[in-house]
């Protein structure tokens, strides 16, 4: 079947069978390997995208339920690593393994954008659903309070 997707502001048409989750759909088909394959469960959140703001599991929306929405990806949120968020976990030398931090710096975008100034709580109530096998949270709670000063000043 053909499904019509937006990917970082881009309208994409792909031919893909109605229950092929949409991480599928950007690994395989679309090219798009920056969201990651965890638990293939919604339970890790390596795969985690934005759907209008967002933050959900690409590995649990199939083909059928994105047909029409918008996405964003660690790839669309800038070109050159400028995003606020991906500035901050890079000033905050967040990654060890890095496999899970795109999913981390997707989930922390949605954050910010609910609550610009978020407290220490907020943060580990947001990330405490995603799961970093390296133990890098210190270090992801000090990146989002970074982001959230470098927002401000964009």
């Amino acid at each position: 079947m053909r499904y019509s997707i937006t990917i970082n502001g881009s309208a994409k048409s792909v031919d893909v069978a109605p229950d092929m989750p949409l991480l599928w759909i950007l690994r395989d088909v679309l090219g798009m390997t920056g969201t990651k394959f965890g638990c293939g469960v919604g339970v890790c959140g390596a795969c985690t995208v934005l759907q209008n703001g967002e933050a959900v599991r690409s590995c649990q929306i199939a083909a059928s339920d994105a047909n029409g929405k918008r996405f964003t990806t660690i790839e669309g949120l800038s070109r050159d690593a400028s995003h606020p968020c991906q500035r901050a976990w890079i000033a905050e030398d967040v990654a060890q393994c890095g496999y899970c931090q795109a999913g981390m710096i997707m989930t922390a975008c949605a954050l910010l954008r609910d609550k610009p100034n978020p407290s220490d709580a907020d943060i580990d109530a947001v990330m405490s659903d995603l799961v970093c096998r390296c133990g890098t949270y210190p270090r992801i709670r000090k990146a989002i309070h970074l982001a959230a000063k470098l927002g401000a000043q964009k």
